[in-house]
Order: C-alpha cells, then sequence, then structure tokens
C-alpha cells in the first residue's frame, strides 16, 4: 500500500481516509466494526471523525469517537491507526471554538470517548474568528508537548487565516497545522482550487478533502429526483442534480467504462491524483460499499480521463 507523507510530519497515511460522521448514525455499532475491521485488515490507516458526530441524530455528539473507541478497545489494533479528530464545532451551550480553555476540555473528553491516551492528528474543525491565532496555537503546543497530540490540522479554513496561522506557529516555533480538511470532490472544487491549493502546495500543507463523493452524488446512484429517497442524504441531492451535475456523471459514466472501474472509483481516484492531495475522506455504512471504494487507490487515470473529467467539472 503506498503511504503519503502528511504534510511535513511524521505521519504516512494510505491515499483513502475512511470517514466515521456514520458511525452511530447511517452505521450501527456492530456495522461500524466490521468497516473499521475490513479497511484496517485491507492496509488501509486513517480514521477521521469529529467530536461533533452526530450531534444533529438521536445518538448525538460523540457517537462517533464513542463507537471508534470501543471498537480501538476491541480489536487491538490502536497502533495499526492514525486516528484522527477534530472538534470546535457547537457540542452545547458554551462548548464551541478555538479558545485554549475549551481545547483542554475537548481534547479530554475525546480521549476519554476514544479510549487513547493519545490523537494522531487532531484538528481545529473550523475557524474561529473570536479566539486569537496565538491563543489556539500555544494551546495546541501544550498538548503537543504533553504527548496528547503527535499532529495538528486545519479544516475549513480560508487561505488568509490558514496562511496567517502557518506563520503565527513559525514565528514562534510551535506546531502547525500539517494538515487542511477543505470540500472537494469533482463537483465541489471552486473553494478550494481558488487560492487553498496553491497555498497548500507552496507551504507543503496535506490535504485530506471531506465528502469527496459530494455526499454520495458522485456515486452515480442518484440520476433523478426519484432517487432521492436512497438514503438519509438523498435530499442534498438537489443540489447537484444541474446540468453542470449530469455532465460531470457522463464523464465519471464514460472513464468508467473504459477502466473497468465504478463511478465511485474514479470519483475518489481524480481527487487522488490532484496536486498537493494526500488522500480523500470517504465514508461507508457497509463492508461491500467500503470495498468498493477501498478500489479507487488502486486505480491510475490516464491523461485522457483525467482531461474528461476536468473538463465536464470545470468550476
Amino acid at each position: 500500500m503506498e503511504l503519503r507523507r502528511l504534510g511535513r510530519s511524521d505521519l504516512r497515511i494510505a491515499p483513502l481516509v475512511l470517514g466515521g460522521n456514520v458511525f452511530g448514525w447511517t452505521a450501527d455499532e456492530a456495522t461500524s466494526f466490521a468497516i473499521l475491521d475490513a479497511f484496517v485488515d485491507a492496509g488501509f490507516n486513517c480514521v477521521d471523525t469529529a467530536d461533533v458526530y452526530s450531534r444533529w441524530a438521536p445518538a448525538g455528539g460523540g457517537a462517533s469517537e464513542t463507537v471508534i473507541g470501543k471498537w480501538l478497545k476491541a480489536s487491538g489494533k490502536r497502533d495499526k491507526v492514525v486516528l484522527a479528530t477534530k472538534f470546535g464545532m457547537e457540542m452545547g451551550e458554551g462548548m464551541k471554538g478555538l479558545s485554549a480553555r475549551y481545547m483542554t476540555e475537548a481534547v479530554e473528553a475525546s480521549l476519554k470517548r476514544l479510549q487513547t491516551d493519545y490523537i494522531d492528528l487532531y484538528q481545529a474543525h473550523r475557524d474561529d474568528p473570536d479566539t486569537p491565532q496565538e491563543e489556539t496555537a500555544e494551546a495546541f503546543d501544550r498538548l503537543v508537548k504533553a504527548g496528547k497530540v503527535r499532529v495538528i490540522g486545519a479544516s475549513n479554513f480560508e487561505p488568509a487565516r490558514l496562511k496567517s496561522a502557518l506563520e503565527i506557529s513559525g514565528a514562534n516555533g510551535w506546531p502547525r497545522y500539517e494538515s487542511l480538511q477543505p470540500l472537494y470532490n469533482l463537483y465541489d472544487r471552486a473553494g478550494f482550487e481558488s487560492g487553498l491549493q496553491a497555498l497548500c502546495v507552496e507551504q507543503e500543507v496535506g490535504v485530506i478533502p471531506f465528502y469527496g463523493l459530494a455526499s454520495g452524488f458522485l456515486t452515480g446512484k442518484y440520476r433523478s429526483e426519484a432517487d432521492f429517497g436512497k438514503s438519509p442524504r438523498g435530499g442534498r441531492m438537489s443540489n447537484y442534480l444541474n446540468d453542470r451535475g449530469r455532465r460531470i456523471l457522463g464523464a465519471l459514466d464514460e472513464v468508467s467504462g473504459r477502466r473497468g472501474a465504478s463511478p465511485a472509483q474514479v470519483a475518489l481516484a481524480w481527487v487522488m491524483a490532484q496536486p498537493g492531495l494526500t488522500g480523500p475522506i470517504a465514508s461507508a455504512t457497509t463492508v461491500a460499499q467500503l470495498q468498493e471504494l477501498t478500489g479507487a487507490a488502486e486505480l491510475k487515470l490516464s491523461g485522457e480521463d483525467l482531461a474528461a473529467l476536468d473538463a465536464a467539472s470545470a468550476p
């Protein structure tokens, strides 16, 4: 299995990251365990979650971390996993943001749920304009020195704020954000490609984008409004099923036919092939879905394939 270095850190991850947002939500505990086992047993190693998963569902915030923690304890596979989680989204009254006080509380809560004494990649889930970046960076530094966190990352940051955070960390000798988790896939290109991609390449910041399959749209299973009821996320498909979305599906079908691969595999392989990308995040609710997704890591797209996908998906 090819392992890619995450930023300038010592972490090396396989080019597909397993999203934990479905654990304890649309994948129950037993199914989640089976998916995690199959993922690691296939040679992949990075699992991404967040404390806020799944606050929107009956299981509530912390559900995903709790499931992963139970699996880590039951499986004994902690040393085979690059464990990534995030904090900063609202977890309750006064429980949000990137302040030093809240970071200290949030990391202890995550460590307890995950049943581990360290987190490999601890990420700021979104920017916090109300907290000085110096305060956040110094608090991260304390966590790293305490051995509770190995590497830090950012998610949902704008170019200027990511740049200033990197400069502050560099000037003070504090750990810097070694990864960025942006929204990026064949459909959602504009946000990342408008400044963030160039900055990440220049500064050697690893990129592990979320929604690598556009909430499932790029699997090709949503081709009409009648398909929206196929999953709990089907309601979002109206945002994608337009002329441009149909062009992208057409290009995916074309390349899939040439490569003997599924549209999902082609969509993920396209992300993997982009400059600066470490590996997209994708989630699965069954082992069969997971096995399809992991096939993307073995798929090498040709220049012709990439050009067809680029043209169809141009923002």
